[in-house]
């Protein structure tokens, strides 16, 4: 059988020229949003050079195709409402995207007010609580505050939410 040039381990890595780098952007944020620092990375993936990357994901920004602040609105709200995450987790993840600290903050202050978030770990509580089934409280406890812990909500809610529905005391870590 034979192989086509270009494919296979002896192939050379493509090296994209601005225009081709352009191209490959436009098509990738015609599917999805994306971050600056994953649409950089993406395009250096496929082989942008540095220096053609940002000068791509720049023009981009400039026009607003890029913008790392409605992505982490988007992201955020999407994430609270739809998996029932806390602000820790929210933070985090934004973060992990390349998301600047500032924007971060400002996205999860929007999407998190206290009172919501209060809300989503009650119901994140109470589904985790019936999925767990029963057994002795205290135990019941511990694994339903790691759970709310790993869901990013804070500490001092997981422990009211925990003595909220189980009448247990989480004492302070």
């Amino acid at each position: 059988m034979r192989r086509r040039a270009g494919r296979g381990a002896a192939a050379a890595p493509r090296v994209l020229d601005a225009a081709r780098a352009r191209v490959v952007a436009l098509d990738l944020l015609s599917r999805k949003a994306w971050t600056r620092h994953d649409l950089l990375r993406r395009l250096r993936r496929r082989g942008a050079p540095a220096a053609v990357a940002q000068a791509v994901v720049a023009d981009l920004e400039a026009r607003g195709y890029v913008d790392d602040r409605a992505f982490a609105v988007v992201w955020a709200e999407s994430r609270a409402r739809g998996r029932g995450l806390g602000s820790r987790r929210l933070r985090q993840e934004l973060l992990v995207r390349g998301v600047a600290r500032a924007v971060v903050d400002d996205a999860v202050r929007l999407v998190a007010a206290p009172s919501d978030e209060a809300a989503r770990a009650r119901a994140a509580a109470a589904r985790r609580l019936t999925a767990l089934g029963g057994g002795e409280p205290e135990r019941m406890a511990r694994r339903l505050s790691a759970y709310l812990a790993r869901r990013g909500f804070p500490p001092e809610l997981v422990r009211r939410v925990v003595r909220e529905h189980l009448d247990v005391a989480i004492p302070d870590e």
